[in-house]
């Protein structure tokens, strides 16, 4: 029989909620947690080089499959290395357990060796956070914890010295099953049928979509008929409502490209879509409808003409038969053309020689990536310019995913959230889209990819530049300075740590080097030699443009091709009637 300490009985209970490994680094005082993992069937201990990549880890196999990820730091520095990526997760709706372990419960208070105070450190990125200061709070405690994430969406931070840990439980484990299946939330009567009043009053009705649209593509695709209405998205909502939908216009904000922007601002009625969207100097800020299942999102990022607190899905399911058809598709068609017309006349950005264009046109790379990748892929997105190629290039289908710092904006996610998702998904394509910059801060992860032998693919876009960051610069008028630094040959160092990799330099050998590396069973990285000066702007800036130029290219489209965007724009063409 087993020796029940408080560390066996907490990763009892996490098998029992159904986790399977936990990420991070071993150290002192995880000794008897990390122990328990080793005696325990049907859980692992995936090792990471920086307690920060184990959180964005968990983050990312959270966000794949909806259930309880778990990342665990150390004392002192172990702990404060997880912050960076508890703040994404959180911010991301990701549920998470964090471990976090600390120094002698006798010494808390004294200056002793690592101190800090987790119970204060984790209070701003997780929803709950607490210490077992005694063997007498478990299972309790750590039952609680778990539903808090699950049923929030977000971070739940268990604090716990090693030698309560260490300790004999007191309490009998037991089983409790965790509610993992949320209820749906339906707007009252009065919300529904002021919400059908205003689309139906509204001659021109533009939609708005982000991730809470999800599980409501048909919905959106109904209303979207009855109302003549336009669908504008978020870079979040991208992969949900993209795919198959006759009335796509683009994607707002400053990576944002297409019709959205004006059709949202032509339009007499926005209705925001499940879209907590941040950026406030997109929205018109009026003739607004906004619905969210979180009460608290409604009109914290624009004036509401009305608010409606109801799951996407279920508010147009009830909406939907009070909702009477348009016959007056002009507003629609207008968007459609305009939204075609802005794509064509940016194409050729990537187009024109870029067979003979050194260095590589990224726009190009990743337009190559997006047609030979997966149709099932799952793309992790660095933080920068790579966000840009992901938003313009990769095409969403229903089946691939596509995860990203998308509010949180850390550096460096991309390949700690690729162990994520493929320790979840070993059989599954996972496809890093690192930049250089993210990858160098980072760059131990490529040792974790190799300890476990995850066949993740790691494709970086090196220029040699922190290109977001030129970028910002550009649009604010200030000269670049530091932007840039020394080139590194990252396929070099791959191979240095045991995967196999490559360097490509021409674009004639891009689509040969990726086939290469999707054909490799095991960890492969493309070392892509891009341009610099790729930044996704126009390519003609005067001095009286640049004051400007942050508002205006977030509007419109950041010159450099969009993939099949625009076949998609065009196909799109044929569905306005012809007189």
């Amino acid at each position: 029989m087993r020796n029940l300490t408080v560390a066996q009985q907490m990763v009892d209970i996490l098998r029992q909620a159904g986790v399977e490994r936990i990420y991070g680094v071993v150290g002192d005082s995880l000794n008897s947690v990390v122990d328990a993992v080793r005696r325990t069937d049907g859980i692992e201990w995936v090792h990471v080089r920086n307690e920060e990549a184990g959180a964005l880890a968990a983050a990312a196999e959270a966000q794949l499959t909806g259930k309880l990820a778990v990342c665990a730091g150390s004392c002192g520095p172990g702990n404060t290395h997880l912050i960076q990526g508890l703040y994404d997760a959180q911010r991301s709706g990701a549920p998470v357990l964090a471990i976090a372990s600390h120094i002698p419960s006798h010494q808390i208070g004294t200056g002793f060796f690592q101190e800090t105070h987790p119970e204060r450190v984790f209070t701003d990125c997780s929803d709950y956070c607490e210490m077992i200061s005694t063997p007498e709070q478990m299972p309790r405690v750590l039952r609680i914890a778990l539903q808090r994430a699950l049923g929030h969406s977000a971070v739940s931070v268990l604090v716990i010295p090693g030698d309560v840990a260490h300790a004999q439980a007191t309490h009998p484990t037991g089983t409790s099953d965790l509610v993992t299946e949320r209820g749906r939330v339906l707007p009252p009567d009065t919300q529904l049928q002021a919400l059908a009043e205003k689309l139906n009053a509204a001659r021109k009705v533009m939609l708005f979509a982000g991730a809470g649209v999800r599980d409501a593509h048909a919905e959106v695709m109904a209303l979207a008929e009855k109302a003549a209405a336009p669908i504008g998205h978020t870079l979040r909502g991208k992969e949900w409502i993209q795919f198959d939908n006759p009335y796509d216009v683009g994607m707002s904000g400053l990576l944002g490209y297409g019709a959205c922007y004006d059709a949202m601002h032509e339009a007499d009625l926005v209705v925001l879509l499940g879209t907590d969207f941040p950026y406030n100097d997109f929205l018109p800020q009026a003739k607004t409808v906004q619905v969210d299942h979180e009460v608290g999102h409604l009109g914290r990022r624009t004036v509401l003409d009305l608010g409606v607190h109801g799951d996407v899905r279920e508010t147009l399911r009830a909406v939907l038969p009070l909702v009477e058809t348009k016959r007056d598709r002009s507003y629609l068609d207008r968007m459609l053309r305009k939204h075609a017309k802005s794509l064509e006349t940016v194409v050729g950005a990537y187009t024109r020689n870029v067979e003979r264009h050194i260095p590589i046109h990224p726009e190009y790379a990743a337009s190559v990536l997006d047609e030979l990748a997966a149709d099932d892929a799952v793309f992790t997105v660095d933080t920068g310019m790579s966000n840009v190629w992901a938003a313009r290039y990769l095409t969403p289908n229903g089946r691939r995913r596509v995860i990203g710092s998308f509010l949180h904006g850390t550096m460096a996610n991309a390949l700690p959230h690729a162990i994520g998702a493929q320790s979840a998904y070993p059989s599954r394509q996972v496809i890093s889209m690192s930049g250089d910059g993210g990858l160098g801060m980072l760059m131990g992860e490529l040792l974790t990819v190799k300890l476990h032998d995850l066949p993740v693919k790691t494709i970086v876009f090196n220029n040699s530049s922190l290109g977001m960051v030129k970028l910002e610069m550009l649009v604010e008028g200030l000269p670049e300075y530091e932007t840039d630094h020394g080139p590194v040959d990252f396929a070099a160092i791959a191979r240095g740590a045991g995967i196999e990799a490559i360097r490509i330099e021409r674009p004639e050998d891009v689509t040969a080097g990726l086939k290469q590396a999707f054909a490799h069973d095991g960890p492969f990285l493309v070392d892509l030699v891009t341009d610099p000066n790729a930044l996704s702007i126009p390519p003609h800036i005067s001095a009286g443009q640049v004051k400007g130029f942050a508002f205006a290219a977030g509007r419109t489209v950041l010159d450099g091709g969009v993939g099949k965007m625009l076949d998609l724009a065009r196909a799109n063409l044929r569905n306005i009637p012809r007189p």
